[in-house]
């Protein structure tokens, strides 16, 4: 009698594991232990809330009828939640009791996981983070650049919005109705710096809070490593442990319907135990393609803050701040040709600034206006436009006098789908977006059909040469 929930569990086990993939029964249902059987209650012991709330949100039918089917109408499942990720008997369990396992909030204590992020990351990905066991939770390296703190980050109507609710953030983070913090922006206006000076007022005002910078691309990067590894609990339980969790470009998740499910029951997790979430993105959330509608709904949560091109008299503030922190000096008259030449962005500005310095110093000449706009000059010109999926499909548009939202919708016209089938082979050939980002804004298509459209494209190029004639036109009106 006393080990009769364990021969319950087993033959539920035998109907389950018919009923899923292999993959899905040793990842999901492998780890389960039956602990106990009480009226009619089944007693069973999973790894952690994520474990819970993903076996609640996708095998619920699933385990009630088998339930109900060796235990009768009567039958129910208790689970147990482990709090110690050694997994040894000293555990404090959660009951769950759930006739029809309905969702209820858990909490779980700081957890000290196995960690190794290191602070040599400029050259790309963080490493494994589940490596060295026994590593506290104080020791995790928050990947922050120092010199990306508010004192260098220059106010103006641009930013003041986004910038002041950083401040509040940073200064009382969790607290405050900017929960999350979205902010978004084009290419090199300060997004990445901002996030970057919350980061470190949080760490000045609380050194015990855990902050970590990552970007979409290094956790999507870890998920991945993580289920090669068979360690995705201890990925959860990692960043379950933040205080303040950054996270920059999260349209990167777009088109990763597996790292967008276990990020959503990481952010519902982090914002219901009062922590703090900070994201930075290229668009509005209303703009943002392949991302889930209920991911999407989360971010509209807190706050979202743009950062607009800066002014005449913010691009100047912003390098005399710059020149003040790299101690050197230059001419009033050749800030004000810098911040009248590039107006578009923060980054190819302060990128002219070095260049001007560097040929002054090369070639032994004082710093005029001649120089520098000789320097300016070629640096424009040098500098590549940036082409995105919706600069093309206007030009694609605008080329065969066809509405933007024609090429969206989900006519099969001959002109509306070449044009599409256009759109899609020239965002694949010079952005660095996914296909399935490509197809999404698209018009909704998967990426098989981004495929099919180029290998069409490329095709027609060889046996049509009216076609041709529209690509090469296309292509320079792309790279004006």
């Amino acid at each position: 009698m006393d080990h009769q929930f364990q021969k319950v569990w087993s033959d539920c086990l035998a109907v389950i594991k018919d009923n899923i993939s292999p993959h899905a029964f040793k990842t999901w249902f492998a780890p389960i232990r039956p602990i106990r059987l009480q009226n009619c209650i089944l007693t069973l012991q999973v790894p952690s809330q994520f474990f819970y709330e993903w076996l609640e949100e996708h095998y619920i039918d699933l385990l009630k009828k088998t339930i109900k089917k060796e235990l009768g109408p009567e039958g129910r499942l208790e689970y147990s939640i482990i709090m110690d990720n050694t997994r040894h008997a000293n555990q404090q369990p959660y009951a769950i009791h759930a006739p029809t396992l309905n969702k209820k909030a858990l909490k779980n204590p700081p957890i000290n996981m196995p960690v190794n992020l290191q602070s040599e990351t400029a050259g790309g990905t963080i490493p494994n983070p589940f490596v060295i066991p026994g590593l506290k939770k104080l020791n995790i390296h928050p990947q922050l650049i120092d010199s990306y703190n508010f004192d260098n980050f220059i106010q103006g109507d641009c930013n003041r919005l986004a910038r002041s609710a950083g401040i509040a953030v940073g200064r009382n983070p969790g607290k405050t109705s900017f929960n999350p913090l979205l902010v978004y922006s084009g290419n090199g206006l300060g997004k990445t710096h901002l996030v970057h000076a919350i980061g470190i007022e949080v760490k000045n005002h609380f050194p015990e809070k855990t902050v970590l910078y990552v970007t979409a691309e290094q956790f999507t990067n870890q998920f991945i490593d993580s289920i090669r590894n068979g360690n995705q609990n201890d990925f959860v339980h990692f960043y379950q442990m933040m205080d303040v969790l950054i996270v920059d470009d999260i349209h990167g998740l777009a088109g990763k319907p597996k790292t967008q499910d276990v990020f959503f029951h990481l952010f519902n997790h982090l914002h219901q135990n009062g922590k703090q979430i900070i994201i930075t993105s290229d668009t509005a959330p209303a703009e943002m393609s392949g991302i889930e509608p209920r991911l999407m709904s989360r971010f509209k949560w807190g706050l979202s803050a743009d950062l607009q091109v800066p002014d005449f008299e913010t691009r100047i503030a912003i390098l005399q701040k710059k020149i003040h922190n790299d101690g050197v000096e230059m001419p009033q008259d050749v800030i004000e040709l810098i911040s009248a030449k590039i107006d578009t962005n923060i980054r190819e500005m302060e990128g002219a600034l070095i260049s001007i310095l560097a040929q002054s110093s090369m070639n032994k000449k004082d710093i005029t206006l001649s120089l520098a706009a000789s320097v300016i000059d070629r640096f424009v010109k040098q500098t590549p436009r940036e082409i995105t999926i919706e600069n093309i499909q206007k030009t694609v548009c605008h080329y065969f006098d066809l509405p933007l939202e024609k090429l969206k919708s989900k006519s099969r016209k001959r002109e509306t789908v070449q044009a599409r089938q256009l759109a899609m082979y020239f965002s694949k050939m010079y952005t660095k977006s996914s296909l399935a980002i490509i197809g999404n804004k698209c018009g909704n298509k998967d990426h098989a059909t981004v495929l099919h459209a180029c290998k069409t494209v490329k095709n027609l190029q060889d046996t049509d040469k009216q076609f041709k004639k529209y690509v090469d036109e296309i292509d320079k009106m792309i790279n004006i």
